[in-house]
């Protein structure tokens, strides 16, 4: 059975957004050895419109980005919209019956599945159907923007911690 993971970088008044600030050479480093060995990702639309980016080769690529690039490509997408038609490479679109279908995800797959963003994560969550949160904590305060937690905080217990880069600590919980 796989395991529904939701990590996200968060500034440390709880705020994740990609365009205030961006993961350094080593932590980047450390999410292409995660995207290497994730079974695959769900997506909400806003995020999954985000991450095909890496749909494409692009010339001002260094080593890391082409191989985080091939990892992205490499694993099964599955989109949560109700706007979306069609969806790109490898990646397919979830009916409208949510729970159902992140179960079924759950029962015929192994290991890691990354749920990609907050509101995603809060639908999920509620569900029951998220078995870690992943948060990669970074020395910024934002003051505003999407909180981690898109909904109430749910009880969670520490997994474990650890520093990732010089000035990021990964901060491992399982719902409690």
């Amino acid at each position: 059975m796989a395991t529904l993971v939701f990590g996200m970088n968060q500034s440390l008044d709880g705020y994740v957004d990609h365009d205030a600030f961006a993961p350094s050479p080593t932590l980047f480093r450390h999410f292409v050895e995660e995207a290497s060995t994730q079974a695959g990702s769900i997506y909400g639309r806003r995020m999954y419109e985000i991450m095909r980016y890496w749909d494409e080769d692009h010339p001002e690529w260094n080593e890391d980005e082409h191989a985080f690039a091939v990892a992205w490509r490499r694993q099964h997408k599955w989109v949560a919209s109700r706007t979306l038609k069609e969806v790109g490479p490898n990646a397919s679109l979830l009916g409208p019956d949510l729970a159902g279908a992140v179960r079924a995800i759950k029962a015929t797959h192994e290991g890691g599945i990354e749920v990609a963003g907050p509101v995603l994560a809060r639908s999920l969550g509620e569900l029951g159907l998220i078995d870690e949160y992943r948060i990669y904590l970074h020395p910024v305060v934002l003051g505003q923007g999407a909180p981690y937690f898109a909904g109430p905080r749910p009880p969670l217990r520490l997994l474990a911690h650890e520093r990732i880069a010089d000035d990021v600590i990964r901060l491992r919980y399982a719902p409690a």
